[in-house]
């Protein structure tokens, strides 16, 4: 066990473990913030499922001893999603997708970076700004339909060769 954090292309063998993550942070990101209401259309409708089965080939995984410990998922400049496995957090394997996603986002030709998070979730803001990016708007956050705000980061990507 090297502990070495690889990030790679999703395969579809890896979309068991990808919805697992999915479902992992949903339980203990979102679920206590959001309303029952869409706590039980998540469930019901399997949003995470159906996002990996629809996307999942576009995305990038870290994989540890070859267990699948996070996700990323980007379209044009903007990061869709960042999941990692609660038992992988805090080992780096966020930081090393984002790192990978701005790398191929530079290479695109692309100035800039943008994501969202919510204001709740204290851990990713803290997480993006410690990556450089800078808040720039605020916006009902229309997804969860609970009320909640959305926060819009942006960093400008540098130059990479």
């Amino acid at each position: 066990m090297t502990g070495e954090i690889i990030v790679r292309p999703a395969r579809p063998q890896d979309f068991p473990a990808m919805k697992a993550i999915l479902r992992d942070t949903f339980e203990s990101t979102w679920r206590p913030q959001i309303t029952e209401a869409s706590i039980r259309n998540y469930l019901d409708t399997d949003i995470g499922g159906r996002f990996v089965e629809r996307a999942g080939a576009d995305m990038l995984v870290a994989e540890i001893d070859c267990e699948i410990a996070g996700l990323i998922h980007c379209v044009g400049d903007f990061v869709d999603a960042l999941h990692v496995s609660s038992g992988f957090q805090r080992r780096g394997v966020g930081r090393r997708l984002m790192e990978r996603a701005e790398r191929d986002m530079a290479a695109q030709g692309l100035r800039q970076a943008r994501l969202e998070t919510d204001t709740f979730n204290e851990e990713s803001q803290s997480f993006y700004k410690a990556l450089g990016y800078v808040e720039t708007g605020r916006y009902p956050d229309e997804e969860w339909q609970s009320g909640l705000t959305t926060i819009l980061f942006e960093k400008t990507l540098g130059n990479t060769e």
